[in-house]
């Protein structure tokens, strides 16, 4: 969930510890302050500023509050990279607090077994001359840990990692190519880890501002934004699922070597090797640069490989560019984050859902395993606005199931499955009707580039006939009677109104629909006379018009206020965004048709108050 939509579901004490932060920093002039002075100015406290701003300002601070949750890891009692690695995880960021404590004492337990068994590998368990020099490498790091953490009792202080020792350590970890959990190992040999009190876990993360904690539904949220920062904390470059995307176009003669490299088993399957090197948080950046190249190959072939797989294996278009190798890799890196960022599905919601029910058709043990993927609690998980909350679309969960059986079950359900199986199975569910809906506003700003990024082909010619259509599809939908043979007998060849509707009677709602590319539509005089023209001419044929609609992308507050002035009317105006808002609203009450009054009341039609009665 975004920032905006967890703030949403939080009172002001629930909220509190986060708002502090942010205060805090501001306070402290960050890099763009007059950019937050701009939007919380005339605000006497954070606390009074809408939560769509309070997103827009955690954008703009977002740096200054990795460096704060980067001064918490000084504290070397904290278990913060623990902690961090379980709420950072995609199928974590709405979990109940009694699910978290049993992952968090899961973990530890897990923790504790496996550095037993790192410690007697560090010990002598020795297999190879290669496993020789990774050893050495562990050991160098574990003297300076240790020195870093008891060098302090020589002054009689508490024992203490600072802000720069821990920098260097950090340092150390990377040119030494070692894993987050290899630093995880060795880290809890030096200072030993314990089990903390379920509430005094949550309590910290609470104060540190990283996770939000609903006591009356018992829920822990982390919203996608703080998932970002966190990520970039703990030294993780992509999301898992985009690592994961990378590794399943790799040979398995490639993610062998990266398993050597960190002593996983290169005896299991293909795909538990791929789960391991991701449980691991073993470096995307050193994976493409490193680790996947045989011993001896020269920079040219590295490059040469990497060119090839990004445009052949991985398909981006456009092709991600770099002179350098670093640069191409860090190029990937941004675009994995971008891609994390925006809200595109890629195919319609209703055609996400008939892809979930298709994939647990087909595998049996389909549910089961994107459970246990994401460590869900929760049964039924197979629902698009689900696992959309968590992030997580459809190309996601289909690259949880192996190659090869996709490729089954493009052959059993006749697809196309020659190609990337995919993008193959993405195409057949696309359901270009529901995908129109879903993209209503972007059609209504005349958003070309948008419309195409989301999967929609549409010639700019077309998108003021597109968007009035859709209209009528989502009026008809929300139950009203859009009579064009009516709309026929009162249009002229001069006056021709979009969309009729008939209430009975004899009574009628005129809608107009328009397409605006610049921001905020500002033509009232011109669209109030075109309006008052269709009155007139359906009065004449004995019609009364109840009520008049504007649906537009957006509205400048000036067109809002002569809107407000103008009495012949009884014009009301709707963003295209608030009327796919409430089609979706309506689709999820137990209304059978919407009632119209609900249109008749406010100028600017508010969601809020619409969502509110019809959901009731």
């Amino acid at each position: 969930m975004k920032l905006e939509s967890v703030l949403n579901e939080l009172n002001s004490f629930e909220k509190n510890s986060f708002l502090k932060i942010i205060d805090s920093i501001i306070s402290n002039s960050p890099q763009n302050q007059n950019e937050v002075d701009k939007i919380i100015s005339g605000k006497n406290e954070l606390k009074n500023v809408e939560n769509a701003n309070i997103q827009k300002v955690f954008g703009l601070i977002e740096s200054e509050f990795v460096d704060h949750v980067r001064n918490e890891f000084v504290n070397t009692s904290s278990q913060l990279d623990i902690l961090i690695d379980i709420i950072a995880k995609e199928g974590n960021a709405i979990i109940k607090a009694d699910w978290f404590s049993r992952l968090y004492e899961d973990k530890i337990i897990q923790l504790k077994d496996k550095i037993s068994i790192f410690k007697k590998r560090m010990e002598g368990e020795i297999n190879s001359d290669e496993d020789i020099d990774r050893i050495r490498d562990y050991r160098i790091y574990k003297n300076c840990l240790h020195t870093a953490f008891y060098n302090d009792e020589v002054n009689n202080q508490d024992k203490k990692i600072t802000s720069d020792e821990l920098s260097i350590l950090l340092t150390l970890a990377k040119q030494l190519e070692l894993s987050q959990e290899e630093i995880k190992l060795i880290n809890y040999q030096v200072i030993p880890v314990e089990i903390a009190n379920i509430d005094d876990v949550i309590n910290e993360l609470k104060s540190i501002g990283v996770i939000f904690y609903s006591k009356k539904q018992n829920t822990i949220y982390v919203a996608d934004e703080m998932v970002a920062v966190l990520r970039k904390v703990r030294g993780k470059e992509v999301a898992d699922k985009y690592l994961r995307r990378v590794l399943k176009h790799l040979k398995e003669p490639q993610i062998n070597l990266i398993c050597k490299k960190h002593g996983i088993e290169t005896k299991n399957s293909f795909d538990e090797k791929v789960n391991k090197i991701i449980e691991e948080g073993i470096s995307f950046s050193g994976i493409l640069m490193d680790e996947i190249h045989k011993k001896g190959t020269n920079l040219t072939q590295k490059k040469k490989f990497l060119n090839e797989f990004f445009d052949l294996k991985l398909k981006i278009n456009p092709p991600i560019k770099g002179v350098k190798l670093e640069d191409k890799i860090n190029n990937l890196i941004e675009y994995y984050n971008n891609k994390e960022n925006d809200d595109k599905v890629g195919i319609s919601i209703e055609g996400f859902d008939q892809l979930l029910k298709s994939l647990d058709e087909y595998f049996p043990d389909f549910k089961e395993n994107v459970r246990n993927e994401y460590q869900f609690k929760e049964e039924n998980v197979l629902k698009s606005d689900f696992l959309l909350n968590f992030n997580l679309k459809p190309r996601d969960i289909l690259e949880l199931i192996p190659s090869d059986k996709l490729t089954e079950f493009c052959k059993e359900r006749g697809f196309k499955y020659r190609g990337d199986v995919f993008q193959n199975i993405l195409d057949e569910f696309k359901d270009s009707d529901k995908l129109y809906i879903e993209n209503f506003p972007l059609v209504g700003y005349r958003d070309l580039k948008g419309l195409k990024d989301n999967g929609v082909s549409v010639k700019e010619v077309d998108l003021g006939k597109k968007f009035e259509d859709l209209t009528k599809e989502i009026f008809s939908i929300l139950g009203f009677n859009v009579d064009e043979n009516l709309k026929k007998e009162i249009n002229t060849k001069k006056d021709k109104a979009d969309i009729v509707i008939s209430v009975g009677d004899n009574q009628i709602i005129i809608i107009e629909c328009k397409t605006v590319k610049e921001s905020g539509f500002n033509k009232f005089s011109s669209v109030s006379r075109q309006l008052k023209s269709y009155a007139r001419r359906a009065e004449d044929k004995g019609f009364k018009v109840i009520k008049s609609l504007l649906i537009a992308p957006e509205f400048s507050d000036d067109f809002i206020k002569e809107c407000g002035l103008e009495y012949e009317l009884n014009l009301s105006l709707i963003s295209a965004e608030t009327l796919l808002k409430i089609y979706n609203g309506f689709k999820e009450s137990k209304l059978k048709s919407f009632p119209y009054n609900l249109f008749m009341r406010d100028v600017l039609i508010q969601e809020e108050r619409v969502l509110k009665a019809i959901g009731r």
